[in-house]
């Protein structure tokens, strides 16, 4: 079920949501090549966690999105939802990530791992508090 259900997957940016046999969604992530990501978990060399977690894995879902960034946001948002228990924390031993919304000279959305924002920069923070 799992091999032709990979076959599927577009090379589009994205979420995807790993689910064990129970349905429950144990993993969250994102990626810029949907296909590329997803089947190096099945096709890859996995160590460690991840080990573990593919065989958990009995199904997936995914969310195509139309950028990185879109995809980034609708993993946090279903990390915070779901609460898997393979993402550990929303931090890969630096800072957590926020979006940044940059109004001037144009508008313009990234991610960003710093707090230390003056006021004047015309700059909105999301994310954890």
């Amino acid at each position: 079920m799992l091999e032709e259900k990979l076959k599927l997957i577009p090379h589009l940016p994205g979420s995807y949501q790993m689910k064990d046999k129970n349905g429950i969604i144990i993993y969250v992530g994102k990626a810029k090549d949907l296909y590329k990501r997803v089947n190096s978990y099945f096709k890859g060399t996995v160590t460690g966690k991840t080990r573990k977690m593919v065989s958990e894995i009995a199904d997936f879902t995914y969310i195509v999105t139309n950028t990185e960034t879109e995809a980034f946001i609708a993993e946090i948002n279903l990390i915070k939802e779901y609460d898997p228990k393979y993402n550990i924390l929303l931090k890969d031993d630096k800072s957590y990530p926020y979006i940044e919304y940059i109004s001037k000279p144009y508008p313009k959305v990234k991610v960003s791992r710093y707090l230390n924002i003056k006021r004047r920069d015309k700059k909105l923070i999301f994310g954890p508090s």
